[in-house]
Protein backbone atom coordinates (compact mmCIF):
# COMPACT_ATOMS: atom_id res chain seq x y z
CA UNK A 1 0.00 0.00 0.00
CA UNK A 2 2.93 2.53 1.00
CA UNK A 3 5.01 1.60 -2.56
CA UNK A 4 1.80 2.61 -4.15
CA UNK A 5 1.16 5.86 -3.02
CA UNK A 6 4.93 6.52 -2.84
CA UNK A 7 4.36 5.82 -6.91
CA UNK A 8 1.54 7.75 -7.39
CA UNK A 9 2.70 10.69 -5.61
CA UNK A 10 6.27 10.53 -7.63
CA UNK A 11 4.05 10.20 -10.76
CA UNK A 12 2.35 13.24 -10.12
CA UNK A 13 5.05 15.38 -9.04
CA UNK A 14 6.69 14.71 -12.54
CA UNK A 15 3.58 15.56 -14.06
CA UNK A 16 3.17 18.48 -12.14
CA UNK A 17 6.68 19.49 -13.40
CA UNK A 18 6.28 18.66 -16.79
CA UNK A 19 3.70 20.75 -17.33
CA UNK A 20 4.69 23.84 -15.26
CA UNK A 21 7.68 23.61 -18.08
CA UNK A 22 5.62 23.95 -20.85
CA UNK A 23 3.71 26.21 -19.32
CA UNK A 24 6.79 28.51 -18.58
CA UNK A 25 8.41 27.81 -22.07
CA UNK A 26 5.22 29.02 -24.11
CA UNK A 27 4.86 32.27 -22.08
CA UNK A 28 8.25 33.14 -23.02
CA UNK A 29 7.65 32.49 -26.27
CA UNK A 30 4.27 34.24 -26.16
CA UNK A 31 5.65 37.38 -24.21
CA UNK A 32 9.09 37.43 -26.53
CA UNK A 33 6.37 37.45 -29.74
CA UNK A 34 4.60 40.47 -28.19
CA UNK A 35 7.70 42.49 -27.54
CA UNK A 36 9.24 41.12 -30.89
CA UNK A 37 5.68 43.05 -32.39
CA UNK A 38 6.39 46.16 -30.41
CA UNK A 39 9.82 46.20 -31.92
CA UNK A 40 11.97 45.30 -28.55
CA UNK A 41 14.44 43.40 -29.99
CA UNK A 42 16.36 42.82 -27.13
CA UNK A 43 14.28 41.94 -24.51
CA UNK A 44 12.16 39.55 -27.20
CA UNK A 45 16.13 38.02 -28.05
CA UNK A 46 16.20 36.81 -24.25
CA UNK A 47 12.62 35.48 -23.80
CA UNK A 48 13.27 33.19 -27.13
CA UNK A 49 16.55 32.08 -25.87
CA UNK A 50 14.91 30.85 -22.50
CA UNK A 51 12.22 29.18 -24.30
CA UNK A 52 14.82 27.23 -26.46
CA UNK A 53 16.39 26.38 -23.18
CA UNK A 54 13.02 24.70 -21.55
CA UNK A 55 11.98 23.63 -25.46
CA UNK A 56 15.21 23.15 -28.15
CA UNK A 57 12.86 22.31 -31.05
CA UNK A 58 10.59 25.17 -30.34
CA UNK A 59 10.43 26.36 -34.35
CA UNK A 60 8.71 29.84 -33.44
CA UNK A 61 11.86 30.56 -31.25
CA UNK A 62 14.11 29.83 -33.87
CA UNK A 63 12.21 31.54 -36.55
CA UNK A 64 12.09 35.24 -34.30
CA UNK A 65 15.67 34.70 -33.41
CA UNK A 66 16.62 34.39 -37.23
CA UNK A 67 14.12 37.58 -37.67
CA UNK A 68 15.86 39.48 -35.46
CA UNK A 69 19.09 38.91 -36.39
CA UNK A 70 17.89 39.88 -39.66
CA UNK A 71 17.12 43.47 -38.15
CA UNK A 72 20.18 43.56 -36.23
CA UNK A 73 22.57 42.10 -39.70
CA UNK A 74 23.82 39.28 -38.26
CA UNK A 75 23.35 37.10 -41.28
CA UNK A 76 25.62 34.26 -40.11
CA UNK A 77 23.68 33.90 -36.59
CA UNK A 78 20.67 34.55 -38.85
CA UNK A 79 21.58 31.74 -41.47
CA UNK A 80 22.08 29.23 -38.05
CA UNK A 81 18.65 30.11 -36.97
CA UNK A 82 16.83 29.93 -40.25
CA UNK A 83 18.73 26.07 -41.02
CA UNK A 84 17.37 25.23 -37.76
CA UNK A 85 13.92 25.76 -38.24
CA UNK A 86 14.69 23.85 -41.66
CA UNK A 87 16.00 21.00 -39.79
CA UNK A 88 12.75 21.16 -37.77
CA UNK A 89 10.48 22.02 -40.11
CA UNK A 90 11.73 21.53 -43.89
CA UNK A 91 8.72 22.80 -45.29
CA UNK A 92 8.70 25.86 -43.16
CA UNK A 93 8.15 28.14 -46.13
CA UNK A 94 8.80 31.45 -44.16
CA UNK A 95 12.07 30.12 -43.04
CA UNK A 96 12.84 28.93 -46.72
CA UNK A 97 11.85 32.62 -48.26
CA UNK A 98 14.01 34.62 -45.82
CA UNK A 99 16.97 31.75 -46.28
CA UNK A 100 16.62 32.50 -49.89
CA UNK A 101 16.99 36.30 -49.23
CA UNK A 102 19.84 35.81 -47.33
CA UNK A 103 21.49 33.74 -49.86
CA UNK A 104 20.47 35.96 -52.63
CA UNK A 105 22.19 39.22 -50.65
CA UNK A 106 25.10 36.94 -50.38
CA UNK A 107 25.30 35.94 -54.59
CA UNK A 108 25.18 32.66 -54.09
CA UNK A 109 23.58 31.49 -57.05
CA UNK A 110 23.80 27.95 -57.07
CA UNK A 111 21.89 27.43 -53.23
CA UNK A 112 19.80 30.57 -54.23
CA UNK A 113 19.00 28.30 -57.19
CA UNK A 114 18.32 24.93 -55.61
CA UNK A 115 16.52 26.74 -52.63
CA UNK A 116 13.85 28.78 -54.83
CA UNK A 117 13.30 25.18 -56.39
CA UNK A 118 11.89 23.47 -53.34
CA UNK A 119 10.28 26.82 -52.17
CA UNK A 120 8.00 26.69 -54.90
CA UNK A 121 7.39 22.55 -53.94
CA UNK A 122 6.37 23.83 -50.34
CA UNK A 123 5.32 27.12 -49.98
CA UNK A 124 1.73 27.99 -48.54
CA UNK A 125 1.69 31.38 -46.89
CA UNK A 126 4.45 33.07 -48.21
CA UNK A 127 3.66 32.16 -52.66
CA UNK A 128 3.09 35.60 -53.04
CA UNK A 129 6.34 36.14 -52.83
CA UNK A 130 7.49 34.03 -55.44
CA UNK A 131 8.05 37.02 -57.72
CA UNK A 132 9.45 39.31 -55.26
CA UNK A 133 12.25 35.73 -55.58
CA UNK A 134 12.14 36.21 -58.85
CA UNK A 135 13.59 39.29 -59.51
CA UNK A 136 15.86 39.16 -56.95
CA UNK A 137 17.25 35.99 -58.14
CA UNK A 138 17.34 37.63 -61.28
CA UNK A 139 20.11 40.03 -60.23
CA UNK A 140 22.68 37.37 -59.06
CA UNK A 141 21.87 35.51 -62.45
CA UNK A 142 25.11 34.72 -64.68
CA UNK A 143 25.13 36.96 -67.82
CA UNK A 144 24.91 33.56 -70.01
CA UNK A 145 21.52 32.42 -68.33
CA UNK A 146 19.76 35.55 -68.21
CA UNK A 147 20.11 35.70 -72.47
CA UNK A 148 18.61 31.61 -72.54
CA UNK A 149 15.53 33.18 -70.54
Amino acid sequence: MKKSTFLLKIITLYLFITVSFATETQNFLSKGIDLYNKKQFKESKILFEKSLVFNPKSEQSYLYLAKIFNQSGTNDQQEINLNNVLLLDPQNDEALYMLILLKIEQSDYKLSSELIDKFNLVCKSFCSKKEELSKAFKKITPNNEKSNN
